[in-house]
């Protein structure tokens, strides 16, 4: 089973124990909750229904912080002397996937019961016009 989740403006797929780093969580929680926007559940059935997804949470335990590696930009134009210098280091949240929690399946009626259920007894109409009666006699 995984499931597809969006944080820090980029999606993740993640399984139940994966360790991902995200970027960087301002809250200091210990735990955090996250709503899917698609779940595979061991059997291949996709869940994407929105209505379906509010009631499916991924729960992982925040590890720590880190930081990313050093991206240095560096600006130039020939011939004019113009040159920027400038480095970044993004900040990353550490987190392991505890659980990925289904809603309770809803227990199917017996396959019996389901076809008597659908079946309608046919009713003859009085005086109506039935449109397959009319094209047999035709």
């Amino acid at each position: 089973m995984y499931a597809i989740i969006r944080t820090g403006g980029k999606q993740s797929k993640v399984h139940e124990g994966d360790v991902i780093d995200v970027e960087r969580l301002k809250d200091g929680a210990e735990t955090v909750e996250f709503t899917p926007l698609l779940v595979v559940d061991a059997d291949g059935n996709a869940i994407s229904d929105r209505a379906q997804l509010r009631e499916v949470k991924v729960r992982a335990k925040v590890l720590g912080e880190a930081q990313g590696p050093k991206v240095d930009i560096f600006k130039y134009k020939n011939k004019t002397g113009y040159r920027r210098r400038q480095g970044h280091r993004q900040k990353y949240t550490t987190l392991e996937v505890m659980a990925i929690e289904l809603p309770a399946q809803k227990k199917a009626k017996p396959a019996v019961a389901q076809a008597s259920a659908t079946k309608k007894p046919v009713e003859a109409t009085e005086g109506g016009s039935d449109p397959s009666t009319e094209a047999e006699e035709d």
